[in-house]
C-alpha cells in the first residue's frame, strides 16, 4: 500500500510538472504567435537575419543556465552531499557568469568580422548583461527543480514570455528593427531574479569556498559539453546560411524555423525537461526508474507527434494568411524543419536518462559524433540553397536520432542493472 502511494505521488508530480511547464509554454506561444505576426509585417528579412546572428551568439553563451552543468549536479546530488555542493555551486556560478559576460563581449568583434556586419557588435554586448544576474537566482531555481516544484519556474517562464513579447511588439511598432527582438532579452531578465528569490527563501551565507569543486566540474564539463554541442547543432545552419548564402537568406530561414519549429521545440523542452528530476528521484530503484522513463516516452509520443504532423499539414494554409504573402517562400522550409523535430524529444529524453545514471561521457561522445555528421551534411547542402539545407537537417535527424535513442536506452539500463546486481 505504501509503495503504491509513493508511485501515485511521483506519477502525480510528473503530470503536474508537465502540466505547469506546458501550460506556461502554451501561454508563451499564444503571445509569441501574435508577436510573430507583427514582426512578419513590420520587419524585413534583413532585420530577421541580423537578429538571428545576435540570438545565435546568445544561445551559445546561455549554456551556463542553471540546468546545464552546475544546476544539473545539484538536482542529481545525494542528500548527504547537497549542502556542501550547494555553497560551492553558488561561488562557481559567480565565476563562470563573469567569465561568460566578458567572453561574449570579446567574441562580438570576430563574429562581426565573420559576417561582415559591424551592426551586431553592440547588441551582442548588450545581451551579455543578462549573465550577470544568474548568480542571484540560479541556485534557488535548481533547488526547486530538485524538489520537483516546477510551478514557480512555469510562472516565471510565463511572465517572462508575456512581457518579452509585449516589449517586442512595442519596439517593432516604434521601428527599432532588430533591436525589437534583442532588447526584450535584457528587459525581462530581472523577472527571473524577482520570482525565484520571492518564492524560495535560501540566501547564501557561506564565505567563499570551492570545496569539492572538482566533483561539480567533472559532472558539469560533460553536461555543458553536450549542451554546447546541442546549441551548435541547433544554430549551425544559421551560422552557415548567414555566412555563405547571405543575411537575407538567413532571414527567410530564421523566420521559417521560428514560425514553425520554434513552437514545437519549446513544447518539447517543456514536456521532456521534467523527466530528469522525475527519474533522478527513482535512480536507486531500477524497476521504478524504467517505468517512469518509458511512461514518459509514451506521453511524449501522444503529445508531440500529433502536433508536429498537424502543423506541417496546415503550414501552406496559415502562413500566407497569418504572416503575409512575402513569407510564402519559407513554407517548404517550415514544413521540412517541423518534420525534423519528430525524433528529437526521444533523443532528449534518453540524454536525460544517461545524465541521471551518471553516464554523461557517453552523451558527450554521441553529441560530438552527431554534430560532425550534421556539419558535413550542411556543408554539402550549402551548394544547392536553403531548401536543401533544411532537407539535410531532416535526413540527418531522421536517421541518427532513432539509432541513438534505441541504443542508449538499452545501454543505460544494462549498466544500471549491472551496478545494482553488484551492490546486492
Amino acid at each position: 500500500m505504501l509503495i503504491q502511494k509513493v508511485k501515485q505521488k511521483f506519477s502525480g508530480e510528473f503530470v503536474r510538472n508537465v502540466g505547469w511547464l506546458t501550460g506556461a509554454e502554451l501561454i508563451n506561444r499564444v503571445c509569441r504567435l501574435v508577436t510573430v505576426v507583427f514582426l512578419a509585417r513590420l520587419l524585413s528579412p534583413e532585420d530577421y537575419g541580423l537578429a538571428a546572428i545576435v540570438l545565435t551568439v546568445n544561445e551559445f553563451a546561455n549554456v551556463l543556465n542553471f540546468r546545464a552543468g552546475i544546476g544539473s549536479k545539484l538536482i542529481q546530488a545525494n542528500d548527504k552531499d547537497f549542502l556542501i555542493l550547494r555553497n560551492t555551486a553558488y561561488w562557481m556560478t559567480w565565476i563562470f557568469s563573469i567569465l561568460i559576460f566578458f567572453f561574449q563581449c570579446i567574441a562580438a568583434f570576430p563574429i562581426a568580422w565573420f559576417y561582415g556586419e559591424n551592426r551586431v557588435i553592440l547588441p551582442i554586448c548588450v545581451t551579455a548583461i543578462t549573465y550577470l544576474t544568474l548568480p542571484f537566482f540560479s541556485i534557488q531555481s535548481a533547488i526547486l527543480y530538485r524538489e520537483n516544484c516546477l510551478k514557480i519556474p512555469a510562472l516565471c517562464n510565463a511572465l517572462q514570455g508575456f512581457f518579452g513579447n509585449m516589449f517586442t511588439i512595442i519596439f517593432a511598432v516604434l521601428g527599432l528593427g532588430m533591436w525589437a527582438i534583442v532588447l526584450p532579452i535584457v528587459f525581462t531578465s530581472p523577472i527571473q531574479l524577482i520570482i525565484y528569490r520571492m518564492n524560495y527563501p535560501w540566501r547564501n551565507k557561506s564565505s567563499f569556498t570551492l570545496n569539492r569543486w572538482q566533483e561539480i566540474a567533472g559532472f558539469a564539463t560533460n553536461v555543458i559539453g553536450v549542451e554546447l554541442l546541442n546549441k551548435l547543432r541547433g544554430n549551425l545552419d544559421y551560422l552557415l546560411v548567414g555566412r555563405f548564402l547571405g543575411i537575407e537568406a538567413l532571414g527567410i530561414y530564421f523566420f521559417a524555423f521560428n514560425a514553425g519549429i520554434g513552437t514545437i521545440l519549446s513544447l518539447i523542452n517543456a514536456i521532456t525537461w521534467p523527466i530528469y528530476p522525475h527519474i533522478c528521484a527513482a535512480k536507486n530503484n531500477l524497476k521504478q526508474m524504467k517505468k517512469r522513463y518509458f511512461n514518459s516516452l509514451k506521453s511524449i509520443a501522444l503529445t508531440i507527434i500529433p502536433l508536429i504532423l498537424l502543423q506541417s499539414l496546415l503550414a501552406p494554409f496559415y502562413v500566407p494568411i497569418v504572416y503575409g504573402q512575402k513569407w510564402i517562400v519559407a513554407i517548404p522550409i517550415l514544413v521540412i524543419v517541423c518534420l525534423s523535430a519528430l525524433p528529437r524529444p526521444f533523443a532528449d529524453a534518453v540524454s536525460m536518462l544517461l545524465q541521471a545514471v551518471d553516464k554523461t561521457k557517453i552523451n558527450l561522445y554521441w553529441n560530438l559524433i552527431f554534430t560532425v555528421i550534421l556539419t558535413i551534411c550542411l556543408l554539402v547542402a550549402m551548394n544547392w540553397g536553403i531548401y536543401w539545407v533544411a532537407m539535410s537537417v531532416l535526413i540527418s535527424h531522421a536517421i541518427c536520432l532513432p539509432i541513438f535513442t534505441i541504443w542508449a536506452t538499452k545501454y543505460a539500463f544494462a549498466k544500471t542493472s549491472a551496478y545494482s546486481e553488484i551492490g546486492e
